[in-house]
């Protein structure tokens, strides 16, 4: 029974072990030419060493792991499967689920940011009109903010002075394309403008918001109505 137990460890799980830790390597670095060929090569390498394993067996009746003079060299075998399963593991999580907390983190990031400067596009009030817009435009690439700030200030200081204040909130939004350096994404808003001694008006205001990252910062680069078809 302990025979039995060391060949299954040391002779049949440790080179399957390492073989599988190669190929999983393989499929998390997409099998660039160059593990291909690594890959290959060590595969190879560990299928001749238990074919001499099992020739060996026949021979002497002893094995890898039942050999009680080669300690060193089971140690070695379980080192080096070792080895391969724990690179295999480092490769993946880099390779997979960094970027993949990355996408989550940079898609909930970029809805946060266009929902706030969408939501400040029609937020204001005769008491500090422009409030709302210069936080807005302070989350927008600089190049952008004082064009934005000419445009909504504008219309928010005109509407003020009719005395006329605005709330917005975010029905819905959600990114409709993202990469690592761009991203857009639409946001539906519910817009309510009411004027002191008059019903107060609702509406529903559909806006597309583009953004760019720019030393690990999300920056807002333009905010567009989305016209129905």
């Amino acid at each position: 029974m302990r025979n039995m137990l060391r060949v299954a460890v040391f002779d049949v799980l440790a080179p399957v072990a390492a073989i599988a830790g190669l190929l999983y390597i393989g499929m998390a670095l997409g099998w660039p030419l160059w593990w291909v060929s690594a890959c290959s090569v060590l595969c190879l390498l560990i299928v001749e060493g238990v074919i001499v394993n099992v020739a060996l067996m026949r021979r002497d009746g002893v094995t890898v792991g039942t050999d009680d003079d080669g300690p060193g060299l089971r140690l070695a075998v379980m080192g080096l499967a070792t080895v391969a399963l724990v690179a295999a593991v480092a490769v993946g999580y880099q390779r997979w689920t960094v970027p993949d907390r990355a996408f989550t983190a940079d898609s909930a990031e970029v809805v946060r940011i266009a929902s706030s400067v969408s939501e400040a596009t029609a937020t204001f009030s005769p008491q500090s009109p422009t409030a709302s817009i210069d936080r807005a435009a302070a989350q927008m690439v600089p190049e952008r903010a004082q064009a934005f700030k000419d445009e909504f200030a504008g219309v928010a200081k005109e509407l003020t002075s009719k005395n006329v204040s605005a709330q917005a909130s975010t029905v819905s939004a959600g990114v409709e394309a993202i990469g690592p350096r761009d991203a857009s994404v639409a946001v539906v808003l519910r817009g309510t403008q009411s004027v002191p001694g008059q019903p107060v008006d609702n509406a529903v205001l559909a806006l597309r918001v583009t953004l760019s990252k720019a030393d690990g910062r999300w920056l807002v680069e333009d905010v567009t109505p989305v016209h129905a078809r």
